[in-house]
């Protein structure tokens, strides 16, 4: 049920992102468009909900409910990013909006713009490793709690990626051709 509920949300979410891109672009409605997005959240609640419901019933806990933590957390911190980023580029291929900004692509910009991104997959996960954490108290001595410490520590290896990633790009910056440098100064 509770993969079945996860499918659901993901699907959710991308409906409640149709409708609301279409009523603001489509039916002019920015209002009931903002009103249809303050919707998504809603999504990642039934399923906590749910998922407390499972373990409440006596469901051994297993990677389903680790998986449903680590969805909602990824839902939390980058669902955000994930409107604008599409709202973005429905606007500008469908209604004649501005050009999405491209991230910057060398030195100290794009080193930035890689933790900023890194940060926001590493709040992520903390979120994830926060609900599986309250799911190991909830279930307490009782259950088998393996499976919810097998996602805690894949979140921590997410972590350590995204840092790495970031970090590389810190200590060793894109650097811009010489021939694209060139071209720009004449």
């Amino acid at each position: 049920m509770i993969v079945a509920l996860i499918i659901a949300c993901e699907v959710g979410f991308w409906v409640l992102l149709a409708v609301g891109l279409g009523l603001r672009y489509l039916a002019k409605m920015p209002k009931a468009s903002v009103v249809v997005l303050l919707c998504e959240p809603l999504l990642e609640l039934v399923l906590f909900v749910a998922t407390a419901i499972d373990l409440k019933n006596g469901a051994e806990p297993d990677w389903k409910h680790g998986l449903a933590a680590v969805y909602i957390g990824f839902s939390a911190a980058l669902g955000h990013q994930t409107v604008r980023w599409v709202d973005a580029r429905v606007a500008h291929r469908f209604f004649g909006g501005p050009p999405p900004v491209k991230p910057p692509r060398y030195g100290t910009a794009r080193a930035v713009h890689e933790w900023k991104t890194a940060l926001r997959w590493m709040l992520a996960a903390v979120i994830a490793m926060a609900l599986l954490q309250g799911a190991i108290w909830y279930v307490g001595d009782d259950g088998d709690i393996g499976s919810l410490r097998a996602w805690q520590t894949k979140m921590l290896y997410l972590i350590g990626i995204n840092a790495i990633i970031a970090t590389s790009y810190t200590l060793w910056p894109k650097r811009e051709p010489e021939g694209a440098r060139s071209s720009l100064l004449k």
